[in-house]
């Protein structure tokens, strides 16, 4: 599809909006908790099974305890019980889960843009533990699912520089799927591979520690050229195989470290909550991306169920890929 095309605006006209809706999505889909799941249409759905060509299914989530220690300061890795109330029996339970510790997918109410709010003007003190208002269980109850493409940054030139926190910008992005010769279409779900969890989860614990203390993360570089190329694509989720998406720290020419203050420039504001567009994050992507290189097909059949925790943040991504 051509970038602007269909009933929804371009970013260009998201920015010329009034007043706090000014560079957002509020109130533009039929759905106003949707968020760009919305692109999705059922007929999307339907195309996306032509994606399917071997029958073989790849899981996209690392085990709940794999990034320990991961970057995160605060989320640690749960611990797993195992009980019985009598010798035929087994339950178990975990203490210390964060929903974000893994392969996860943010929530519209995992962001407040510093300067308008929560997604479509979502009153702040709606956003407290059990109230459904842009809960994860929106997409729980109606599971993400539709045409997954893959871009494999990781294959393309030099290697990425994990160590350093490369910034990945929008034209190596934009190069890759020239270079795969892929076309995206209204409501995909992108996933960037980069190779940055496999990297990671082979470093030794000091060095994962040592690169926790550093900040530094390989991610995609901040830019309002790549929030609108997001936008204006169409997208219904970006997903990668990295921290955050975005690189951290955010770059220095990051024009949103006025507009965003708290997250020092990143672009989680804009994307969740201005244009409600979902991020996942720390997926595994190698095995898919390996099997797609191979047989030179980049798409996929995609399901994201996440945890239906009414009013979650965020959530285990649940993500299936089928090819």
């Amino acid at each position: 599809m051509n970038p602007g095309e269909g009933p929804y605006p371009s970013f260009v006209d998201l920015l010329e909006r009034e007043g706090a809706l000014a560079g957002t999505s509020w109130g533009l889909f039929p759905d106003p908790t949707r968020g760009t799941p919305s692109f999705i249409t059922p007929q999307a759905v339907l195309a996306a099974r032509t994606c399917i060509r071997t029958g073989t299914a790849f899981g996209l989530d690392y085990p709940a305890d794999a990034f320990d220690p991961g970057m995160s300061l605060k989320r640690g890795a749960p611990r797993h019980t195992i009980y019985s109330s009598h010798p035929a029996h087994r339950d178990d339970f975990l203490d210390g889960y964060y929903l974000q510790g893994s392969s996860q997918i943010d929530g519209l109410r995992h962001r407040r843009a510093d300067d308008a709010g929560f997604y479509n003007g979502t009153p702040d003190d709606r956003i407290t533990a059990g109230t459904p208002d842009l809960g994860i269980q929106e997409w729980a109850d109606h599971p993400i699912v539709g045409r997954g493409v893959l871009v494999d940054l990781a294959g393309q030139g030099a290697p990425i520089d994990h160590a350093a926190g490369e910034a990945l910008g929008l034209d190596l992005i934009e190069g890759a799927l020239a270079a795969q010769s892929v076309n995206l279409r209204q409501g995909d779900i992108l996933m960037l591979h980069t190779g940055w969890c496999e990297w990671f989860l082979g470093l030794a614990p000091e060095g994962k520690q040592r690169l926790r203390d550093s900040r530094l993360a390989t991610g995609v570089a901040q830019s309002e050229e790549f929030v609108a190329w997001a936008w204006d694509h169409q997208l219904a989720l970006v997903a990668a195989d990295n921290f955050a998406v975005e690189c951290l720290p955010a770059v220095p020419a990051s024009p949103y470290r006025e507009s965003a203050p708290n997250d020092h420039g990143m672009m989680h504001q804009q994307l969740l909550a201005k244009l409600g567009m979902p991020l996942g994050e720390l997926w595994r992507l190698g095995p898919l991306a390996r099997h797609m290189s191979s047989a030179g097909q980049w798409d996929a059949f995609i399901t994201i169920k996440p945890l239906n925790i009414t009013g979650g943040t965020g959530s285990p991504a649940n993500a299936t890929a089928l090819v």
